[in-house]
């Protein structure tokens, strides 16, 4: 039985401290010695534990192994219970350290310091924690000499576990060098059947020349792309397949790749073939370097371009030219105009811009498939005009043309240019079954290069031209600054309109219309004005015609009855009911329209103001050849009481049996006769011609104004003639609406403006 146990396991021993197996060595337990047959207290699992424990901390330190301490040690247990169960064996057997021994290099204790560290342990503290208990083989000396036993078993088995182990990595490494030289060679093959694969059947060229640019392989690919001949491709040298339209930088990057200065280029390139077609290629040319880094070969791949180039070439036509006639469009004329107006200085250029005039009356009576062949025709005539150098034509679009020259003296190039267009159209064109005349209009700009851009350009010409077809057409017109900027102001105005309206911008001016015969205010004429935010009041002389290009007349025109008639309204109502009358324009485009009636009853109504106070004023060229379509609105209006005024009479050429049809009760006429009796005396015959009017317009029991009144004279020899009512800046300037009422003639103005 066990004497006594120390209150700790005892410290490790170091390696070879434990001596020879004598039994003095026990001495290590602490501070008292062993006793024959002493062991540890406690049951032989837990001393079986402590000496795991002290086992573990002996070695872990020099073991490679993934564990923690508490798992190493709790994986030394089961080796300690086996070194306990060979020690207390009745049949002695070895072996099982040899297996301790080979589990110790199984969990990486291969350090030689783990072997000598475990046999210490054995030798200092298996006897003390696992020997002498009850039925126990024999003496002290028993368990020393099997525990010697035990320790060479230990290392008998780990010596040969470790020698297997290393055998076996040996093994393994040289298995692994040999199966790695295998896959190399393997791969090697497999890489050169690969490369050989690719090459023979990439459906791209590709060839391998020296550094001489001898070419030594080619694949099937390349000697296809060059005709199938091998004599034609192989044996030649790179250096021969130069083509005029190589560029200059081919050759320099070819001379730095073979220098192995560069490593690749890429180019597009072009080759002769035997037959003397051309192949176009996305060449790339690639250096190859020996072992040692020197260049050794030289690889190309030849992609043909052919093809795409020649489609890419057709694309290009069709999008820069005109399908139907094929000249030039307005893409391609575009390129050449700003070309030409970036060239050197001193030189010029000159511009036609052609219009047909009429070419809507052959798409409407003759259908659109007859207009085309017209532009066809017309298109061949243009061409044979402009042949001479720096001369193109080009189709912008529908019946516009455009030929450009360019040179020195383009003034009088471009003039003859226009005068041989307008001779070749002048030819007529048979078409369906009969001849038609073309007439056309041209505008041209020219000048310096470097002045303008192609679209000020463009924009000055097309202007001109439409001046040129104002003019009668069939004419051309050279570019005016001031016309072009006359008709800039005019599109600006136009596109104001719409938000000049809607802003607000739009006032009315009232013009007194005055008795004759007593000087008294009759009423006044609503003339309405723009205060336009940059240029300023404009008069309706430059904005009404534009409203009535647009259509704007309309809504404009509604906007300036109603504010006439409310203020017509309030006349009446802050002077006591006097009988102040308002004379409101209309245009031409407003007596066609259906709401005229509606819209001028709606007004009165909404107002108060009698129809009698209302005055509607309709130019006699408006109503020139008018049908009884169009002079019923009027008549239904008159019907109403509203008064209708026949305004600018005189200037129309009208029948005057005319006005037995018209429902006018107003004569207005034109101050182009008031102008004929500014000079003393008066021109006889404008006062012959008044005279005429005012009897006729009286016998039709029709009212009589005249316009224009600037002097005393002037009034007095109209009052004299019979005239009813005038208006002029003798009496007054068109003014506010509260100036009305204090009108008096210190408001006339002695002379002309």
């Amino acid at each position: 039985m066990p004497a006594c146990e120390p209150a700790e396991p005892p410290a490790a021993p170091t390696p070879g401290g434990a001596g020879s197996g004598s039994a003095g060595s026990g001495s290590a337990a602490g501070s008292g010695s062993a006793v024959p047959g002493a062991s540890p207290k406690g049951g032989l699992e837990d001393r079986i534990a402590r000496f795991a424990t002290i086992w573990g901390r002996a070695i872990f330190p020099v073991t490679a192994t993934s564990l923690t301490r508490p798992e190493f040690e709790r994986h030394l247990v089961p080796l300690t219970r086996t070194l306990a169960e060979a020690l207390h064996a009745r049949a002695f057997d070895a072996s099982a350290a040899q297996r301790v021994g080979a589990e110790l290099v199984a969990v990486h204790c291969t350090d030689p310091e783990a072997l000598a560290g475990t046999l210490g342990v054995i030798e200092s503290y298996l006897v003390l924690y696992c020997g002498g208990a009850d039925g126990a083989v024999g003496s002290t000396e028993e368990y020393r000499a099997r525990c010697a036993r035990l320790q060479h078993g230990v290392a008998a088995g780990y010596a040969r576990a470790l020698r297997e182990r290393t055998l076996r990595e040996q093994e393994s490494i040289a298995r692994s060098a040999l199966t790695a030289r295998t896959d190399a060679q393997q791969a090697l093959h497999a890489s050169e059947a690969r490369f050989r694969a690719v090459f023979e059947g990439a459906a791209v060229g590709i060839g391998i020349a020296d550094l001489d640019g001898n070419i030594l392989e080619v694949n099937d690919a390349l000697l296809e792309m060059f005709g199938g001949l091998e004599g034609h491709v192989r044996g030649r040298k790179v250096t021969e397949w130069g083509h005029p339209d190589d560029t200059p930088h081919v050759w320099r990057m070819h001379g730095e790749l073979v220098r192995g200065e560069r490593e690749s280029f890429r180019v597009e390139k072009p080759y002769y073939r035997h037959d003397g077609t051309v192949l176009w290629t996305n060449l790339t040319v690639s250096l190859l370097r020996d072992a040692a880094g020197e260049p050794q070969y030289q690889l190309a791949l030849m992609e043909d371009t052919t093809e795409r180039r020649l489609l890419n070439l057709r694309l290009r036509y069709e999008a820069t030219h005109d399908a139907l006639t094929g000249l030039p469009n307005r893409t391609l004329f575009f390129e050449r105009l700003e070309k030409a107006l970036n060239g050197t200085g001193g030189d010029r250029f000159g511009l036609c811009y052609l219009d047909l005039d009429g070419f809507k009356a052959v798409n409407d009576s003759l259908g659109h498939s007859a207009g085309d062949r017209l532009l066809v025709e017309v298109a061949d005539r243009l061409q044979s005009c402009a042949t001479g150098p720096g001369e193109v034509v080009a189709r912008l679009g529908g019946d516009e043309f455009v030929a450009l020259t360019t040179g020195r003296d383009t003034e009088q190039k471009v003039t003859d240019l226009a005068v041989r267009i307008l001779s070749a159209l002048s030819t007529p064109i048979r078409l369906e079954g009969r001849e038609l005349t073309v007439r056309g209009s041209i505008g041209i700009v020219e000048g310096s290069v470097k002045e303008r851009t192609p679209a000020e350009v463009l924009r000055s010409a097309d202007i001109t031209m439409y001046r040129a077809k104002a003019a009668g057409g069939n004419r051309f017109e050279f570019a005016d600054a001031e016309a072009d900027a006359r008709a800039i102001t005019r599109h600006g105005l136009t596109n104001a309109l719409p938000a000049a309206l809607e802003r607000g911008e739009f006032f009315i001016e009232y013009q007194p219309l005055v008795h004759m015969h007593d000087g008294t205010v009759h009423g006044a004429e609503a003339l309405v004005r723009w205060s336009h935010p940059q240029y300023g009041v404009l008069g309706p002389d430059r904005f009404i015609p534009l409203a009535e290009r647009t259509g704007l007349i309309v809504p404009l025109g509604r906007w300036v009855l109603e504010e006439s008639v409310r203020q017509a309204r309030n006349w009446r109502s802050k002077h006591g009911g006097a009988s102040l009358r308002v004379n409101v324009n209309l245009s031409p485009t407003q007596l066609h329209h259906p709401g005229l009636v509606a819209d001028t009853v709606a007004v009165l109504e909404k107002s108060g103001l009698a129809p009698g106070a209302l005055c509607l004023e309709v130019t006699e060229s408006a109503l020139i050849g008018a049908d009884d379509e169009l002079l019923e609105p009027l008549r239904r209006l008159a019907a109403l009481g509203v008064d209708i005024a026949l305004d600018d009479f005189g200037t129309g050429y009208s029948n005057l049996a005319n006005l037995r049809r018209l429902p006018v009760s107003v004569l207005k006429l034109d101050r182009s006769f008031t102008k004929g009796m500014q000079q003393s005396p008066a021109n006889p015959v404008d006062v012959k011609i008044v005279e005429g009017i005012v009897a006729l317009a009286h016998s039709l029991e029709l009212a009589v104004t005249v316009e224009g009144v600037e002097t005393g004279a002037q009034a007095a020899q109209l009052r004299a003639l019979g005239c009813d009512t005038a208006q002029g800046w003798y009496y007054a300037r068109p003014g506010a609406p509260d100036r009305i009422h204090t009108l008096s003639l210190s408001d006339a103005v002695p002379s002309s403006p």
